[in-house]
């Protein structure tokens, strides 16, 4: 369908270009899509650049008009599909001379380019040069002097795709999240096999000079040792490791999993390959040691949610950032920090990526890590202390080590067990007791009425050392709150076990019910204690916070499945299935998954339903299938958030697509249901529950030993808190201001969502008209989609 416009015949604004460079990376077609698509809805031409730096130096029909059509099904699709290629020529100047022509031949005048940091350096160059090539071209009479005034600026946005995640000033770049999802799978298929012969192996990742993978493979694995080249291991590493590894075998571990990237090596920068940490551990520690090498797989196959949502999230971005650049600005790529996409200039990021490479070769390893921003030295931190917990060195003085309680409250998520993995090797590394408290709050009193063996246990590191690639909640969880079990019986319970702090894993369920102790506390002292909420629900809808642990293995199972049910769509040409979608009264898995497959429309309980949006949407429906000659394969969905309407249920929406059809296509509805809960949790809920379990251990020891009485820390705000990512931070959100100025407690969720602007993006992106394109009177479009 085409974008909407206002039917005029003028000149568009601008021809943009989208091309991808370097190594390909899944989501790149999805910045792709969305490139295209937004282009053409600010009533611009957009056009593709086929097979990279190539295609601008050949010119002619390897840079393509797209339209609307052109892209639909893309989001699925693995690797790039307008190609990718080494071009040599575009290094020297006669080539980038060549590109200029071209691109002015086509009339382009801004360009989105798709790579890694050598490709976007490439890019910026051109930039630079763009009025010299003009000029020269001018002197030789390939262009007008009409034609160098007219294309005399040239806007060059990037967006990093890379599956190494090896550039400076992002979190995480298009593909990465991706590529770690295929190492999980596959350490996980390994670790049971390792786990069955007591074996020990040793996998390769890719990361030349990046570390990124191995590392985060290793956190979401639970590897005993890793390598990564920012920070290599100490002088006497093979003694380190084997330490480590002992250590493990020791307290009972059966199996032994060493990651290593493909460009590690030791503080003298002497390679470590695979093969000498195989002969280490078979050697001197006699284990039975195998080698896996994971190769191109890391790169392959469709991309996981998260990189379908940030590369569409991206490419809407980019074209904004070309629309809205001035001349002689400087290029910008867009970036990813914590949950927040943000423009930062490019050269200073290529510069910072560049000094990382040379802070290795320079031996200056600490330099290296900074470089690569805290999230990446808060995550080395947080492995380092829950792999080595024997580690006497770490141990806090006895009068700092507390009784620590971790529940689990609400429906399941995963992460869950992660966190809690985390948060028990932590709290071991210093000396805290951990105490898993089994089935939620019934679950602790039920314990200390009548069951004396007990769901109110020490837990110790073997017991949750294989935890964190496992779904659902080891410890049970329950929906009940405090007040329901009573508040009295579970005051009695905290001052029975010492509890001294609380970590609470949770979604809606645990914020009450920590809102609840937190009102009892001057009724009930041994509420008296630091309490800190880790959100882990699939809603993603617990005020504080703009990610939720779980909601991405959540999003990831359902487009899955959509994937699944679009196959079924697109082969029968004539189908639409709309899917119904969990999240309480929070359309926030809605909209994501929406914009994950590239819905036609997402209903959500914030907007609700009513009789003319849906008019609009089956009318919609009508033209869409009337244009649509059959030369794509993209299936058509619509996502129902279960609490849309309570009218309007997704078998009622979609039996009135297929009244209103008249035959000339069928409908279907489809309801994943608990599907959406549960499975292995994704790797980025698993590597966030380990870094944000540790930040929420280090609160809570925080309080240790405080001169502070128990009546005045229960005046302090801040001992009660909810750990949240909000934009660009990490930040521990006070319950008492959370409950009074951020939760609407009728619909359970946030006062303000963040995600809400991502619903117009859905729509835009669909072409789905708005209700100002209706006539009030007809309900037909004034204007075509």
């Amino acid at each position: 369908m085409a974008p909407v416009t206002n039917g005029e015949a003028s000149k568009p604004r601008k021809r943009i270009a989208v091309m991808t460079s370097g190594g390909d990376a899944p989501g790149m077609n999805g910045a792709v899509r969305a490139v295209v698509r937004m282009t053409l809805q600010e009533n611009c031409e957009a056009y593709a650049v086929m097979e990279g730096y190539q295609g601008l130096v050949e010119g002619g029909d390897w840079i393509k008009q797209m339209e609307w059509a052109d892209v639909r099904g893309w989001l699925s699709e693995g690797g790039t599909l307008i190609g990718t290629a080494r071009c040599q020529d575009f290094r020297e100047r006669p080539g980038r001379l060549r590109a200029a022509k071209n691109m002015i031949e086509k009339g382009i005048n801004g360009l989105v380019i798709c790579g890694g940091d050598g490709s976007l350096t490439g890019a910026d160059t051109f930039r630079k040069e763009w009025p010299s090539l003009l000029s020269q071209l001018a002197s030789s009479k390939e262009i007008t002097a009409a034609e160098q005034e007219e294309y005399k600026f040239l806007n060059i946005v990037g967006l990093v795709g890379s599956i190494d995640n090896d550039f400076a000033d992002t979190d995480a770049t298009i593909g990465c999240y991706s590529s770690l999802g295929r190492i999980c799978e596959a350490v996980d298929y390994i670790d049971a096999t390792a786990f069955s012969h007591q074996r020990a192996f040793v996998i390769e990742v890719m990361g030349r000079h990046c570390g990124w993978l191995a590392l985060m493979a290793g956190v979401s694995t639970g590897a005993d040792y890793v390598f990564i080249p920012e920070n290599p291991p100490p002088e006497d590493w093979e003694a380190h490791m084997c330490d480590i590894i002992k250590n493990h075998r020791a307290l009972g571990k059966r199996k032994t999993i060493v990651i290593v990237a493909e460009g590690a090596h030791d503080r003298d920068l002497n390679k470590i390959s695979p093969t000498k940490v195989k002969d280490l551990l078979s050697g001197p520690l006699k284990l039975d040691t195998r080698i896996t090498t994971l190769g191109h797989v890391q790169r392959g196959g469709q991309a996981c949610a998260y990189d379908r949502q940030m590369s569409t999230l991206q490419g809407v971005e980019a074209v904004r950032a070309v629309l809205d650049a001035k001349p002689g600005d400087a290029s910008h790529f867009i970036s990813v920090v914590e949950n927040k996409i943000v423009r930062k200039p490019l050269l200073e990021a290529v510069a910072t990526t560049q000094a990382v490479a040379e802070a290795i070769e320079n031996k200056d390893f600490d330099k290296a890590v900074s470089l690569r921003g805290d999230e990446f030295k808060e995550y080395y931190d947080a492995y380092m202390t829950t792999t080595a917990t024997e580690d006497a060195g770490q141990l806090l003085p006895e009068s700092k080590r507390m009784n620590i309680g971790i529940i689990h409250v609400g429906a399941p998520a995963g992460g869950m067990n992660s966190a809690t993995r985390s948060a028990v090797a932590y709290c071991l590394s210093r000396g805290h007791k951990p105490w898993a408290i089994h089935n939620g709050f019934p679950g602790l009193v039920r314990h200390h009425k009548d069951e004396p063996i007990g769901s109110v246990r020490l837990v110790d590191w073997l017991e949750v050392e294989g935890w964190i690639s496992k779904g659902g909640s080891e410890i049970g969880t329950n929906r009940d709150l405090p007040s329901k079990v009573g508040l009295a019986e579970t005051a009695a319970c905290f001052k029975e076990w010492k509890i001294d702090g609380l970590f609470i894993i949770g979604g809606f369920e645990a914020y009450s019910a920590l809102s609840e102790m937190r009102k009892g506390q001057a009724e009930h002292p041994p509420f008296r204690i630091p309490m800190v909420l880790l959100p882990a629900t699939i809603s993603n809808n617990v005020p504080g916070t703009e990610y939720s642990v779980g909601s991405d293995t959540c999003l990831n199972a359902l487009v899955g499945y959509c994937d699944a049910i679009k196959q079924s769509a697109s082969a029968s040409r004539r189908r639409i299935f709309v899917v119904e979608t969990q999240g309480g009264r929070s359309g926030y898995i809605a909209t994501m998954a929406g914009l994950a497959i590239g819905a036609l429309a997402v209903y959500t309980p914030e907007e609700g339903i009513d009789l003319a949006m849906l008019g609009r949407d089956i009318e919609h429906l009508r033209e869409s299938f009337a244009t649509d000659k059959g030369q794509t394969r993209g299936g058509k969905l619509i996502l129902n958030s279960e609490h849309a309407s309570a009218t309007y249920t997704t078998q009622v929406i979609a039996d009135m697509i297929k009244e209103e059809s008249h035959g000339r296509f069928e409908s279907r509805f489809a309801i994943p249901g608990h599907v959406q809960q549960g499975g292995t949790p994704s790797p980025m809920d698993r590597v966030r529950a380990v870094r944000l379990a540790v930040k929420c251990i280090q609160k809570l020891e925080g309080y240790a030993d405080s001169d502070k009485t128990p009546e005045v820390q229960m005046k302090d705000e801040d001992t009660m808190s909810v750990i949240g990512i909000t934009g660009a931070s990490v930040v521990f959100n006070s319950m008492k201001r959370l409950e009074a100025e951020e939760t609407d407690w009728k619909d359970r969720r946030p006062l303000n969502e963040s995600w809400l602007a991502y619903k117009k993006i859905v729509d835009t992106l669909s072409g789905r008209p708005k209700p100002m394109d209706c006539c009030h009177h007809c309900g037909k479009k004034k204007t075509a989609v």
